[in-house]
């Protein structure tokens, strides 16, 4: 049994009898989150990883400016000088040549990052020569991003004026290209790089024409004789992006062991610029043997992860992901290095430019700005990396020896599980989470990395949002492929964490609702046909003697039946059931019902007389019909249905529909009843008279009946008055009586809806008319029939419980419960209570030991606001409960207030026969039993500060019929076990399982009366009941149900008030009968051990489970006690305080489960409470 049992705690109790620990062991009753919690979702977080514009880099225009051979004349250039453009000597081939080779080795480079682009270079070019590359670049792109890379190492540095220099034709002059310009040509979204001296002016200059673009878009739009105005608007320049390889003022370096165009190599070749950099350091004398030369010949390839090369690709790719993802916004790093592959791909390497070319005084410019990061810690660990690459690079090439991998990667996950492990909830991000998610591509650290992983979005819905917005998803999508079984366990927990949170992951299923619709509608008509003829039973008798009807005599109103059919049997499919109900041809007559023949669709004229008017707001369907629909739910004349079996699918969930309908949970009869309602709603509707168009003959129709609709009963009968206008008369949340003022009158009141007069449309016809006359004209009346039926057209019922459930995953689930933290609240709270626990049963004990001579000294005594028929001590607190017969009131008994007051919620023909406190040793619950098998269990009752609410409610017992002389539902419960046994005006003793929430046994009585009594024990397994015909019976539920009866004793002759088992190991039976003899047996003897005799006409009956005594009421008003043996302690006669006033004809009593305490209830209305001397006490 999967318990809510804690550990006895080792301190706190140390002043106790040990064997009050045991309430640490005793399992708590609905006390998981599903009884404790609102049954809905978490609030959803907004979730910004998503991209919603995700963008891809189509074209790309490669604008190289070098004029090889000639230097620009603002530029004085050292010697000897960086040359090297593209990793290639302009000067070491003809300036042509050498300029086709650097376009294309630039292509190649900026290929390894996007193959799949449109690039086009454009070399030396002219301004018309861009100006057409651009447009036709965007023309292609449409709406995708288009990359614009300008090398202008040959020509003047940009101006100040926002202007970048290409040729004249000729090239014999520098012709200025307006930036302006430019951004007309490659409109948005665009990524510009400038590799040249003074680039952060392009910048500059391009930001000001993007704002002066702005304000003339507003003016035009002012001024509608603007020259802009009658133009198509422009892209807006802010999305675009840019990279700029200096500031405004910095010329670009030169030194003679790094390339020309250092930005280019840098977002375009990363790792060998890094590693040639890197070689160029003062610590890399630390690393002998390592020269520039033989670096160029590091083994592997880039995109093979197995390889030096591409190892120390990974590691880069991770590193800078990471520094961003740290240091950047979190929508700043979505948009640059989630949205393009390509864009981000040069923002990863921008960071290492950053780094490279500050070293050498040289700001890279980026719009957006980014944060500075050539000073993160990170790097620090991409120097080591490339350091233990490199130190094994001699012995590699010249010895062949085995490439060691990077421990990187451990590290990290190491660094994570620290942070994991060691820090508290309040923290930052752990700066390893971008390196996990890269860790998921290594099979050597994926299981260790998922394992990390889930642990990290355990801690919430803000971790898995963190993971979310770092790019978790494509990863654990592409695992979900993977082979490995080790991982499935990790994969699922780690998905139930991020569907939790991120429900528009959730793919919705699509239900096939309309081609099984027709045959639900075609059940609903036969089971409402069926009703008909079913006589609901007689509720019981009120109080006045009458019956209290379920429905107040309405004027049923009657369906059209059907009077020409035609066969049917060829259409009975699923998919065209529901059109032949719509083409058959109707007519309206006032008679009984037309018979029709097994094969052929039959609806009579009852069929809607389960039916109230379908302008209710609500509901349809009454409470009585769905009663009564039920219980005929297995007549065999179901056999008859077109198309739809006696056994079929739609038949049995149509039954368990009609059951939960009548469920006593109101959250679960609503939901039943709306689905019912609907599908009623449709199958009458179907069943209604078509407007004839298409004949031309006469008719004539009888006159419709009368459609008057008497009172509706509620859902619930006899619930209290609520000012919804909904059917549904009660909720979980009962509204209380207020305690302060003098209520004792007050009863929970019956409400009936009044219905609506409601007419058909085809009623409104004359009695004789054409068959194209169109009738009355459409009043808003329809329309508002067509606005009241919306809740009846879609049959959806929606539940909270999904998500419910979906929140456990998004909170954490592997930290300690609250429960089990020793210095929780909720941990303090229950060691309060056992303490108060112990404190009780030793003070009671202590009394009962002196011995009990008397037990008359009245100590409460009230007016209950009805008759007491069943009144409870709670065990441990001051509260007792008094049951009239639909209400319950709680009274402190020490103080002499009321405490609470609030309807039961069942049907206002049936009555409480039963209650028990559920967990009374910690978080108390009241569970109620009603004679139709009914139970209710509630909380937070006799709570000052909160309102009585249902926590769960079943049909214990079914097939009970209320009558008026009979035990109703009798219960007892084991709080050890969890068990609840439950038996009554059957002939079952039914045991349900609280842990498990189901029926676990169905133990025949063998009997033809009813159960009065029930007494269980834990510890061996017995249960004994006591039955209406004066036997006593005992069962062992371990045995077979055939052999479970071990003993029947018959040495009553009359209802058996009262049967007890002694709740120890050699505990024996102890039964009462009304004609007051009482007995005591051995269950291992077939013949009772001792026979005593008190006063006969017994109505009630309890026994002390601590103290030898035993005390009955009776009908000629009086109480008395007895000790064990049978002798007379005293009478209770009469009332304390009230001129000696006679109490009334007993009704209910009941012993304090410790305390020598007696509750005695009587027809007067008043509840006392008597214990011993006060001398005593």
């Amino acid at each position: 049994m999967e318990s809510e049992m804690l550990q006895s705690p080792l301190l706190g109790l140390g002043e106790e009898d040990e064997s009050d620990l045991t309430d640490w062991n005793l399992p708590l009753a609905f006390m998981k989150k599903r009884h404790c919690e609102k049954i809905e979702g978490s609030k959803s977080l907004a979730q910004s990883w998503r991209m919603k514009d995700r963008m891809k880099t189509v074209s790309v225009a490669l604008v190289l400016c070098l004029n090889v051979g000639v230097d620009p004349p603002d530029v004085v250039k050292t010697t000897p000088c960086a040359r090297l453009e593209c990793w290639i000597d302009p000067l070491s081939m003809g300036p042509q040549k050498a300029l086709e080779t650097i376009g294309a080795n630039l292509q190649k480079q900026y290929e390894n990052w996007q193959p799949r682009a449109r690039y086009k270079q454009s070399l030396d070019p002219t301004v018309d020569e861009v100006k057409k590359l651009c447009t036709s670049l965007r023309r292609n792109a449409k709406e995708e991003r288009v990359l614009f890379h300008y090398n202008g190492h040959g020509v003047p540095r940009p101006t100040v004026n926002g202007e970048i220099w290409v040729f004249n034709k000729n090239y014999t002059q520098y012709i200025p290209l307006s930036i302006y310009d430019l951004q007309t040509w490659m409109g948005s979204p665009s990524i510009f790089v400038y590799d040249c001296s003074n680039a952060g002016l392009i910048v500059k200059s391009f930001k000001q024409f993007a704002l002066q673009r702005e304000q003339e878009l507003e003016v035009a739009a002012i001024n509608p004789n603007h020259p802009l105005a009658q133009m198509p608007l422009p892209p807006s320049m802010k999305n675009c992006i840019q990279l700029a390889a200096c500031e405004a003022n910095e010329l670009l370096p030169m030194i003679p062991d790094l390339p020309a165009d250092l930005f280019t190599s840098c977002l375009t070749t990363p790792i060998k610029i890094a590693l040639r950099w890197f070689c160029m350091q003062k610590s890399v004398r630390l690393v002998p043997g390592v020269t520039l030369d033989l670096i160029e010949k590091i083994p592997g390839r880039l995109n093979d992860r197995r390889t030096p090369l591409g190892e120390l690709n990974w590691i880069f790719t991770a590193i800078t992901d990471t520094i961003a993802w740290n240091v950047l916004p979190r929508d700043l790093f979505q948009k640059l290095f989630r949205q393009d592959l390509l864009v981000a791909s040069l923002f990863r390497n921008f960071l290492l430019a950053e780094r490279i070319m500050r070293s050498y005084n040289c700001t890279p410019v980026s719009s957006p700005r980014l944060p500075p990061t050539y000073m993160h810690a990170m790097w620090q660990a991409w120097d080591l990396a490339v350091d233990i690459c490199l130190s094994q690079l001699p012995t590699i090439i010249e010895e062949g020896t085995a490439f060691r991998h990077s421990p990187f990667f451990a590290e990290q996950l190491t660094a994570f599980q620290v942070w994991l492990t060691m820090g508290v909830e309040n923290r930052n991000p752990p700066e390893q989470l971008p390196i996990v998610l890269q860790v998921l591509l290594s099979q050597v650290h994926r299981l260790r990395a998922l394992d990390l992983l889930g642990r990290f979005l355990d801690l919430g819905p803000w971790a898995v949002s963190l993971a979310l917005s770092v790019g978790i998803f494509p990863y654990v999508l592409k695992l979900l492929q993977s082979s490995a079984r080790e991982l499935r366990p990790l994969l699922v927990f780690i998905w139930a964490k991020i569907l939790a949170v991120d429900s528009e992951l959730v793919v919705a299923l699509s239900h096939l609702v309309v081609q099984y619709e027709s045959n639900f509608c075609t059940v609903a008509l036969q089971f409402m046909e069926e009703e008909k003829n079913y006589p609901l039973p007689s509720p019981a008798a009120t109080e006045g003697g009458s019956l209290t009807p379920v429905r107040d005599g309405p004027c049923t109103p009657r369906l059209r039946s059907v009077s020409s059919y035609g066969n049917i049997r060829a259409v009975t499919t699923a998919r065209n059931l529901n059109k032949s109900l719509q083409n058959l041809s109707l007519n309206e007559e006032s008679g009984s019902s037309v018979a029709f023949s097994p094969g052929n669709l039959s609806t009579s004229s009852s069929a809607s007389s389960t039916l109230g008017s379908p302008e209710n707001e609500e509901y349809i369907l009454s409470f009585e019909t769905i009663d009564k629909m039920r219980r005929v739910s297995s007549y065999s004349s179901l056999n008859s249905l077109i198309g739809v079996s006696f056994n079929s699918v739609y038949t049995q969930i149509w039954r368990v529909l009609l059951h939960l309908a009548a469920d006593p949970y109101p959250d679960v009869s609503d939901l039943a009843m709306k689905v019912l309602n609907s599908i009623a709603y449709k199958a009458t509707v179907n069943a209604r008279p078509q407007r004839i168009l298409d004949t031309s003959s006469l008719t004539q129709s009888a006159p419709a009946s009368p459609t008057n609709k008497g009172m509706h009963i509620h859902q619930v009968g006899g619930s209290p008055p609520t000012t919804s206008t909904s059917s549904s008369s009660l909720t979980n949340d009962v509204t209380k009586q207020p305690v302060s003022r003098d209520i004792a009158s007050v009863r929970p009141g019956n409400v009936s809806n009044m219905g609506v007069q409601y007419t058909p449309h085809s009623h409104q016809f004359p009695r004789t008319r054409k068959m194209f006359d169109k009738g009355p004209e459409q009043t808003a009346d329809d329309a508002d029939d067509t606005v009241g039926h919306k809740s009846f057209i879609s049959a959806t019922v929606q539940t909270g419980f999904c998500d419910w459930s979906a929140k456990y995953f998004a909170q954490p689930v592997m930290k300690i419960p609250e429960e089990h933290d020793l210095e929780s609240q909720i941990r303090k709270e229950r060691e309060w209570r056992f303490l108060r626990n112990a404190r009780v049963r030793k003070q009671a004990q202590k009394i009962i030991q002196k011995g009990i001579s008397r037990l008359d000294d009245q100590i409460f005594l009230n007016r209950n606001p009805g008759v007491p028929s069943v009144v409870k001590f709670h065990p441990f607190t001051p509260c007792i409960a008094v049951a009239d017969k639909d209400s319950i009131c709680f009274w402190d008994w020490e103080k002499g207030e009321k405490l609470d007051y609030f309807h039961n919620g069942n049907p206002r023909y049936t009555r409480i026969t039963a209650m028990e406190y559920l967990n009374g040793q910690d978080c108390s619950l009241l569970l109620t039993a009603t004679d139709d098998g009914a139970i209710r269990v509630w909380k937070n009752f006799a709570d000052l500060e909160k309102n009585p609410e249902m926590v769960t409610a079943w049909q214990g017992l079914s097939d009970m019929l209320p009558t008026t002389r009979g035990a109703g539902m009798v219960v007892d419960w084991e709080q050890e076990t969890g068990l609840l046994m439950t038996s009554g005006d059957v002939r079952i003793i039914r045991i349900w399982d609280t842990d498990r929430e189901m029926k676990v046994q169905d133990i025949p009585t063998g009997a033809d009366s009813c159960v009065t009594s029930l007494s269980c024990d834990s510890h061996r397994s017995l249960i004994v009941a006591g039955l209406g015909d004066g036997s006593i019976r005992v069962f062992d539920r371990r045995m077979a149900l055939s052999e479970c009866r071990v003993m029947t004793y018959r040495e009553h002759t009359a209802w058996v008030v009262k049967a007890y088992l002694q709740k120890h190991p050699e505990g024996n039976i102890m039964s009462v009968s009304v004609n007051g003899d009482v007995r005591f047996f051995d269950p291992r003897m077939p013949e009772s051990m001792k026979v005593l005799q008190i006063v006969k006409g017994l109505t009630a009956l309890d026994i002390h489970p601590q103290a030898n005594l035993f005390a009955c009421g009776s009908m000629n008003q009086f109480t008395a006690i007895y000790n064990g043996n049978g002798e007379l302690i005293n009478n209770i006669k009469y009332y304390d305080g009230f001129m000696g006033q006679r109490v009334g004809a007993i009704s209910c009593l009941a012993f304090h489960p410790h305390w020598p305490h007696l509750a005695v209830g009587s027809n007067d209305y008043y509840i006392s409470v008597y214990s011993v001397e006060k001398r005593i006490r």
